[in-house]
């Protein structure tokens, strides 16, 4: 007699707070359910009570957010953007759009993020090379901030933007201000897979109120002030729905506990599984509080006796969904030809991490039965 399987458990799927559909009805109701609207105004201000960050702008995915912040920056052809290499694509990819160079800066070993080390190292023989970048591009891993006061130390030294790709670290803390509170502008995503979600969709925010101004009117088209259609330069349809406005507001309703109920999750992969010899976890940084966006492993193959991939395979056997970490962008077919500044630490978190299902609506039982999964592979 067959047995019906299991049901999926993804990695990190959508989690409804019980808000989103009055607030979908609300915009319903008003009729504003195209870009713009009182929704989109409504989630801007709540992002930036939250997040401590006075100017926002809702766009449709993080990825425009960082294109945004990098045009109003200057950014072009011809020049160089210190980047994270251990990252998503969609942290990089504006680079090219804009025509400027990626250069990619290893992660340290600690924190996972950009290694500030590696960066002053490199920023000091640009500098006496006179090859400064323009910017540094700097991504909060699995909702880790960044060493944000010594990597904004070496741009402010060296007169150079910095911009905190903080699309996973939505709810995270650095010092007791959220995430992105500092350099020229942060981008946040609220992707289907992230801690909250509207869906879809993005912010751009800073302090500088006119990066946030250009950043809106280049979002719509950049339509000139006019009856009709007048332009002066190209822009990008790059806002923000109302009807997607109206999910993130409500998503914004229950962050702090996804945060809480994330962290949770950690912390019971971490009391089933840290006693295992070969298994280790990304530590948490003192200086900030991660949201623990995902739950990521690091297998040591010879001290646990088998590598992350067999593990994933016998999960992925229960329909149990879980991925590698970020392949590094320097070992990227289509970055092969870009510089990388180190390359060994990223590289080594790619081979050896797993990224396990960390989704709030998770059951303990859920993690324990994971968690048996993964005991049970061990040499």
């Amino acid at each position: 007699m067959s047995t019906l399987p299991q049901p999926r458990i993804f990695l990190s799927p959508p989690h409804m707070g019980g808000n989103e559909l009055r607030y979908v009805e609300d915009a319903f109701a008003s009729n504003y359910i195209a870009p713009m609207g009182p929704m989109v105004d409504r989630f801007e201000q709540k992002f930036s009570e939250i997040s401590g960050i006075p100017y926002c702008v809702a766009l449709t995915s993080g990825t425009a957010a960082i294109h945004l912040a990098l045009r109003g920056l200057g950014i072009g052809p011809g020049d160089m953007v210190f980047c994270s290499d251990l990252t998503f694509i969609g942290s990089i990819a504006p680079v090219l759009y804009l025509g400027a160079t990626p250069i990619f800066i290893d992660a340290d070993a600690q924190s996972w993020n950009m290694d500030a080390a590696l960066l002053a190292e490199a920023l000091a023989q640009a500098h006496k090379a006179n090859q400064l970048p323009k910017a540094v591009l700097v991504t909060d891993l699995y909702g880790q901030c960044a060493d944000y006061d010594a990597i904004h130390a070496l741009c402010e030294r060296y007169g150079i933007a910095m911009v905190t790709d903080a699309a996973e670290s939505v709810g995270a803390h650095y010092k007791g201000q959220h995430a992105g509170n500092v350099g020229a502008a942060a981008a946040f995503s609220f992707n289907g897979n992230k801690i909250i979600t509207s869906s879809g969709g993005g912010m751009l925010a800073s302090h500088n109120k006119q990066l946030i101004d250009e950043a809106r009117f280049l979002s719509q088209q950049a339509r000139d002030p006019a009856p009709h259609y007048e332009h002066t330069t190209y822009g990008y349809n790059y806002r923000m729905s109302n009807i997607v406005a109206a999910v993130g507001c409500g998503q914004l309703d229950v962050l702090a506990e996804r945060v809480a109920r994330r962290r949770a999750v950690f912390a019971r992969y971490r009391e089933k599984l840290a006693h295992l010899a070969g298994v280790s976890f990304m530590e948490e940084s003192a200086d900030g509080i991660a949201n623990r966006w995902l739950s990521v492993i690091v297998v040591d193959a010879e001290r646990f006796g088998c590598d992350r991939e067999r593990i994933r395979l016998a999960l992925e056997a229960e329909n149990i969904e879980s991925r590698p970490v970020w392949k590094p962008m320097h070992l990227q077919p289509v970055f092969k030809d870009y510089r990388i500044i180190g390359g060994t630490v990223g590289a080594r978190y790619f081979r050896d991490g797993l990224c396990l299902p960390s989704g709030t609506a998770m059951t303990d039982a859920d993690i324990d039965r994971i968690c048996s999964i993964i005991i049970g592979l061990h040499a």
